[in-house]
């Protein structure tokens, strides 16, 4: 009783904070609602500066979190990424901030028109576990260069590296800048229903629908990055070891915990056999061991690691064929590591091809015709990507132009999420709105459409009383 009270005492002292800190935030704003291209740039530099920094710490401290998780991983998933980010938004940032301008009829001359593209004020960032960095650090990028102050709310899974993140930006930023949050579920809660100018959050598709909820109570805007179930499409002659090479990388990596990661695979039906042998064989030689290899990462808590095992013994009792991919023949009973698992014989009543694996499992449904691969996704919620492997250039411009995801890969997996100048978000289920480069500034901006008249009014014929000769004419030449 006493820890629970304790406990309910340190969320409330949290939020109090938090909410304190809002209002500093929007209080700067107030007095500095249009930051310079200077301001920010030297903002970016500050940010990129501190990460390269601060990059062995916050190595360190994701692996921690997650119990062990590849340096390497870390570095071409989350920071790479993030510094790219940076230095593709400053080299271009005065020409997005620069004002647009717009035609203006003849029915409304002598005018100009132009958009200009304002800061939106306090933005919220929400980040979720997998990738504790660079779902940080994308988010806060693009509000930046936007001009905006930002409070960036971090996963309790993560502690270790929201202590580091918070000390990077801490020597970097006042909190009525930028401001990093941490606390648990109640914590988050109180967050999302704060009344920012934008709110990002990431994460799974359920929490998104609160999320949303608590937003539209301040008909606060929503950017949500989600999940689902996205699909790889083999086609019926795509040499096999292509496929498995580049769909065992992007199931492999951050142990599938990854929101564009693969989740399962649709493959011709006299194609399954040589699918498994030679993702067995391409798994084998990224992961030739599982249980001490650094290089493959851990579940990232005891929660999730029994989400996922629930996953696999649901369909085990439900009839599914599980190959496990254990190369070393080794075992796991007292880590938290997962080998790549293969599921055949999938039915839809079966958790796992309901809810996003988020996790090394993935299942194999075969199909006899490409339709039937695509009538099997557009029956199901959209997904946040798509992937096909095929060298036929007609059947991938089929693909890319008669299904809908989020974004989409062909002959490859996850890496169009590191591309700078694509926009990255979901749709329908798996997310709505986008962010990275361009649209990232455009996202966190307000485009405000400006009409100037000067000393002549042009538009004084047409005002009442109605009925004059100029009304005709304008009548006469414009409505038809």
């Amino acid at each position: 009783m006493v820890a629970d009270i304790a406990y309910m005492q340190d969320q409330q002292q949290a939020i109090s904070r938090m909410q304190q800190l809002f209002e500093q935030q929007r209080e700067a704003f107030r007095h500095s609602p249009m930051p310079s291209a200077e301001n920010r740039i030297d903002a970016l530099k500050a940010l990129k500066a501190a990460l390269l920094r601060y990059q062995e710490p916050l190595i360190h401290a994701i692996s921690s979190d997650f119990g062990r998780r590849s340096a390497d991983e870390t570095k071409l998933a989350e920071i790479l990424p993030a510094l790219e980010g940076i230095k593709y938004v400053s080299k271009r940032l005065r020409s997005w901030m620069k004002p647009s301008s717009r035609h203006v009829g003849m029915a409304f001359q002598p005018g100009k028109a132009k958009v200009i593209y304002q800061p939106l004020g306090v933005v919220g960032v929400i980040v979720p576990w997998n990738y504790p960095l660079y779902l940080a650090m994308g988010p806060l990028t693009g509000a930046l260069a936007a001009g905006n102050r930002v409070m960036i709310k971090m996963s309790e899974s993560t502690p270790e590296t929201a202590k580091v993140f918070a000390q990077m930006l801490g020597d970097i930023f006042a909190e009525d800048q930028v401001a990093v949050i941490t606390g648990e579920a109640e914590v988050g809660m109180a967050f999302s229903q704060l009344a920012f100018d934008h709110l990002l959050f990431t994460g799974s598709t359920g929490i998104g629908k609160h999320v949303m909820r608590a937003a539209a109570e301040n008909l606060t805007p929503v950017t949500l990055e989600l999940g689902g179930k996205s699909p790889a499409i083999v086609s019926k002659d795509v040499p096999m070891a292509d496929a498995a090479e580049r769909i065992a990388f992007g199931k492999g990596v951050n142990a599938g915990q990854t929101c564009v990661a693969p989740d399962y695979v649709l493959c011709p039906r006299e194609r399954v056999d040589d699918l498994i042998e030679a993702l067995r064989s391409q798994f084998a030689r990224l992961y030739p061991s599982l249980r001490d290899n650094a290089d493959y990462t851990q579940v990232v808590n005891p929660r999730q690691y029994q989400r996922i095992q629930g996953y696999l013994q649901d369909a085990r009792d439900k009839g599914a064929r599980v190959i496990e991919l254990n190369p070393a023949d080794e075992d796991f009973s007292d880590t938290r590591v997962l080998p790549p698992t293969l599921l055949l014989d999938v039915t839809d009543d079966m958790k796992i091809m309901q809810e996003e694996i988020f996790g090394p499992l993935m299942p194999i449904l075969p199909y006899d015709r490409i339709e039937e691969a695509m009538d099997y996704i557009a029956d199901r919620p959209r997904p946040l990507a798509l992937y096909y492997f095929g060298y036929d250039r007609a059947e991938q411009e089929r693909l890319m132009n008669q299904t809908h995801a989020g974004g989409m890969c062909i002959n490859d997996t996850i890496l169009h999420v590191a591309q700078d100048d694509m926009p990255f978000g979901g749709i329908g289920p798996s997310g709505m709105g986008h962010y990275h480069g361009h649209e990232g500034f455009l996202t966190f901006s307000k485009a405000k459409g400006v009409y100037i008249k000067q000393r002549f009014n042009g538009a004084r014929p047409i005002y009442p009383p109605y009925g004059g000769a100029v009304l005709k004419l304008v009548y006469k030449l414009f409505i038809r």
